[in-house]
């Protein structure tokens, strides 16, 4: 006779463990299984206080599915469907790149070099889910933010972020600067592709949109092009803000240097890596 029946069901609190058993990330998993029971993300004292509660098996199963696919290499935040950055709570698919805390740096300097312009003119390049000028658009409301995309698959997921969380950030669709006619911009800000084709850490990155990742042999292709456009479309003494990869920096600084900028300089991000480099057009 069976005795399946009589197995106890797992707690949260076992469900965590067997997912970290694993090898999945500890907050990966709490995510996860916050997203599996309906929980808010940010709600991991909830796990604590509901510990021994028992999943069901239905959660079980769903749970089990989703670290799974976390362990292939498919990103939380699709799995998930939201993405927390700059505080703002984003809707996130595989349409879009997963946004990293790390161009939070970006968002930060943004917001120094507009700090003295009433009512700025920026745009974002290549802008995804919206993240970077939807981060600005809502510590400055004053300011006129145009997000840029070449997807329009990427732009319908950044309106719909803008919509949900009520910032009339405005949306074009372009190959970079090439169709823009709103400028001149005091703010030129861009996370573009900057992986060089032949990088083996593509392998790792295959769920999400290879468009918005690699960049050419030496990964300085989109880069090269976002600084040649940018000259024309900036006021004078208006910034160009551009993240790249951990070994660009100098590189990136050259080409703003032989593009005629200024004040070239590169930020670090949260590791201490030269993550972002910029300069401003001479007046």
């Amino acid at each position: 006779m069976s005795t399946e029946h009589h197995i106890p069901p797992l707690t949260v609190a076992q469900a965590l463990r067997e997912a970290q058993g694993k090898g999945l990330e500890r907050i990966d998993a709490q995510m996860l299984l916050l997203h599996t029971l309906g929980q808010p993300l940010n709600h991991r004292a909830w796990l604590l206080t509901h510990d021994t509660d028992p999943m069901t098996a239905e959660s079980l199963a769903q749970f089990r599915g989703l670290y799974e696919r976390r362990l292939a290499g498919e990103p939380t935040a699709y799995l998930t469907g939201v993405k927390e950055f700059w505080g703002l709570p984003l809707q996130i698919d595989a349409r879009v790149l997963d946004p990293r805390a790390d161009t939070e740096t970006l968002v930060s300097w943004a917001l120094e070099t507009i700090a003295p312009i009433a009512q700025p003119r920026i745009v974002d390049l290549g802008t995804g889910s919206g993240a970077i000028a939807l981060a600005i658009q809502s510590e400055r409301p004053d300011a006129t933010v145009l997000a840029i995309d070449a997807s329009a698959d990427a732009l319908a997921v950044a309106q719909a972020n803008a919509e949900r969380l009520q910032l009339p950030v405005q949306f074009a669709q372009s190959h970079w600067l090439q169709n823009v006619v709103q400028g001149p911009f005091d703010l030129i800000v861009s996370n573009p592709p900057y992986i060089a084709a032949a990088d083996p850490h593509l392998a790792a990155l295959t769920h999400e949109p290879l468009s918005a990742l690699a960049s050419g042999a030496d990964g300085l292709d989109d880069i090269r092009t976002i600084i040649d456009e940018a000259r024309t479309q900036l006021k004078p003494a208006g910034w160009l803000l551009l993240e790249h990869g951990w070994d660009q920096s100098a590189a990136v600084q050259q080409l703003l240097n032989e593009a005629g900028f200024s004040d070239i300089q590169s930020k670090a991000d949260l590791a201490g890596i030269a993550r972002c480099t910029g300069g401003s057009m001479k007046p």
